[in-house]
């Protein structure tokens, strides 16, 4: 049996489990291709307006996928962290894929339901019963396979934290490689702060990755930091968030700016995203308290490349004046 993964949302974040764990129940997996025109095409036609473009994507992902597998792999994460939500939009993923899938002619979606809620340890029964009802594992056999993908992920996490971005760890993932970089000496601590599928999909931000590290950025992302480091540093606000993935984007800067380890930040954010908008205010106080230069980059189906570039271009120039600025005083 064939299981397809789409290359979009949490993709970026749990593609190193998700794979061992099914190729370890006897399935083949297959991913999608990068993003490009017609993916996006075919999802922006099928979604609705108000979705943000990261799920309009996954649309066009599941679509491209059709034929060449025997199930798409859609699950429903409800909770990743005890007390705490993930987006609503991995909430209700399963059932607005399904509400179209007999129209679009997808393939048979595999959906288990993730909620750490209430439970951490239920994580693992949602999955072990997962691979029992629809494939018809052992439970031996469904719990070595669990863990194995738990040593996949982990040793994933490790090479992150250890100065690599998932676009050098997850397999065909950059659009473009870097063509040149700066000399140390002439290089922006940048931190790219966002959520994963913001920040990786290279046909969305119009490479985003490779066109800062050109310009002379060394970038610093949020998957460099300890997932714990992160979660504590986000206590330093005045109301908890219960959005893990956004209180993982308030931990990032909390800690760069806190320890002085960017000289700017940039905030990749999608049109219509809710949780994204509000902690947006959370993080332009922060980055004005501590003297940081922030842009926020709004993204969509309609970004352009040459606005982009632009951007970019002045607030890396603006970054080096400073640097440059700051030494001349020193």
């Amino acid at each position: 049996m064939r299981v397809g993964i789409p290359r979009s949302l949490l993709y970026y974040k749990y593609l190193p489990f998700w794979k061992t764990f099914l190729a370890e129940l006897g399935l083949e997996v297959e991913t999608s291709p990068l993003t490009n025109k017609q993916i996006l095409s075919w999802g922006v036609e099928v979604a609705e307006n108000e979705l943000c473009v990261p799920v309009k994507a996954f649309y066009g992902h599941c679509m491209a996928l059709r034929g060449k597998v025997d199930a798409l792999f859609v699950p429903r994460v409800v909770s990743v962290e005890e007390r705490e939500y993930t987006c609503p939009k991995f909430l209700g993923l399963p059932d607005m894929v399904a509400a179209v899938a007999d129209q679009l002619e997808l393939p048979p979606l595999l959906t288990p339901k993730l909620n750490q809620r209430e439970k951490p340890s239920e994580f693992k029964w949602q999955l072990i019963n997962f691979a029992r009802e629809e494939f018809g594992v052992g439970i031996m056999d469904a719990v070595a396979a669990l863990e194995t993908a738990r040593l996949a992920q982990s040793r994933y996490q490790e090479s992150l934290v250890n100065g690599h971005k998932p676009l050098d760890m997850l397999p065909a993932s950059r659009l473009n490689r870097t063509r040149w970089k700066a000399p140390k000496d002439k290089r922006k601590r940048i931190g790219l702060l966002g959520h994963p599928y913001n920040i990786y999909d290279g046909y969305i931000t119009q490479n985003l990755v490779a066109r800062l590290e050109e310009m002379g950025a060394e970038l610093v992302v949020p998957e460099m930091t300890d997932h714990h480091v992160l979660m504590q540093a986000a206590t330093d606000v005045p109301k908890q968030l219960y959005w893990t993935y956004e209180k993982e984007i308030m931990g990032a800067i909390n800690h760069w700016t806190g320890n002085n380890l960017v000289d700017g930040v940039i905030y990749v954010l999608a049109f219509a995203c809710g949780p994204d908008s509000l902690v947006q205010v959370l993080i332009e106080h922060r980055a004005r308290m501590h003297k940081v230069p922030l842009m926020s980059l709004t993204i969509d189906e309609h970004s352009g490349e040459a606005g982009l570039v632009t951007r970019i271009e002045a607030f890396t120039d603006m970054l080096m004046r400073k640097k440059t600025k700051a030494e001349a005083v020193a």
